[in-house]
């Protein structure tokens, strides 16, 4: 594994554990070029996904623009890191295991709101209104009312 602070292709692991969810191994590494530390995570992944855009441009999947698109949308909501991790790690599997390579963004925008929905309203609503192209306050309202009575406050 090369540092990513001096680029020395020789890198040492000092710790290995799984994460808290075992989805993955975290490894703590030691650069003996420039004595950073550093850690990584090794996943499996089960198939090279491509993500199809709705223009009909491709590019490979990345699981960290999935993180931080739910991020953006969670931020400081009452969202524990873990479990978007899990929520993500859940997605992705999802997707793995589709039997599908090529998945259209739409599919996995589609994923993202329905977890955001489960996890928290206010972030639902956030990335709907990215996601759904919101324009103005009178799309927010729409939105919202279509949203079930049990949802909504009151």
């Amino acid at each position: 594994m090369r540092c990513p602070f001096c680029g020395n292709e020789d890198t040492q692991v000092k710790d290995s554990r799984p994460t808290e969810d075992n989805s993955a191994i975290r490894r703590r590494r030691f650069c003996p070029g420039c004595a950073a530390r550093f850690t990584t995570f090794e996943r499996v992944q089960l198939r090279e996904l491509t993500v199809v855009k709705s223009s009909g441009q491709r590019e490979p999947f990345d699981r960290e623009k999935l993180l931080r698109s739910m991020r953006i949308a969670l931020r400081k909501r009452p969202v524990d890191a873990d479990r978007i991790d899990r929520v993500v790690n859940s997605l992705v599997r999802q997707l793995e295991s589709s039997g599908e390579n090529d998945i259209p963004s739409k599919q996995i925008g589609e994923m993202i709101m329905d977890a955001l929905k489960e996890l928290d309203p206010v972030a639902y609503i956030r990335y709907a209104s990215v996601y759904k192209d919101f324009r103005e306050a009178s799309d927010f309202n729409e939105f919202v009312g279509q949203l079930a009575p049990e949802s909504q406050p009151g």
